[in-house]
């Protein structure tokens, strides 16, 4: 594991929500030089600790999407079920998340939908398929609070 200290953390922090800012604006907003935070910048990316960068595209802008959250409960409870399910989810371009959990649900689901008509049509095709759901709960998102960029809190790590 690799040690990092306070200008890591700074480096990840900001990168973790501007992945696009420059170097040398970089190097100001931790206080060093540009060479020796560019040189930490590639360090972490070597350590797998940056592992890319990417740009948050809002989807609905080029086609509208409904969000709709689903818990889902297995029929039985083993390792080969999991992996059945898991396997259907991950075959699956409408599923953006798949969680599982404990507490009385298997998995929180997270499909993408162009119509609530359509994501009931591929959840009827999940239910007779060998996919072995035993019950499901589907909440229609109305409305996003919240959603951000998980950045990184020093606080956790020092």
């Amino acid at each position: 594991m690799m040690k990092l200290d306070r200008y890591d953390l700074k480096i990840l922090d900001i990168l973790s929500r501007d992945g696009r800012i420059t170097k040398s604006k970089l190097a100001e907003a931790i206080n060093l030089s540009v060479s020796p935070c560019w040189e930490r910048v590639k360090r972490l990316e070597k350590a797998g600790i940056i592992e890319g960068y990417t740009a948050r595209i809002n989807a609905d802008v080029l086609v509208p999407r409904n969000p709709v959250w689903v818990q889902i409960e297995l029929k039985q409870h083993n390792a080969e079920s999991f992996t059945r399910f898991e396997a259907l989810v991950m075959q699956t371009p409408e599923v953006t998340e798949c969680v599982a959990v404990g507490g009385g649900v298997d998995y929180l689901v997270k499909f993408e939908a162009r119509t609530i008509d359509s994501y009931q049509r591929l959840m009827d095709k999940w239910l007779v398929s060998e996919a072995g759901i035993e019950r499901y709960f589907t909440y229609i998102v109305t409305k996003t609070v919240k959603r951000v960029p998980i950045g990184i809190d020093t606080d956790d790590i020092l």
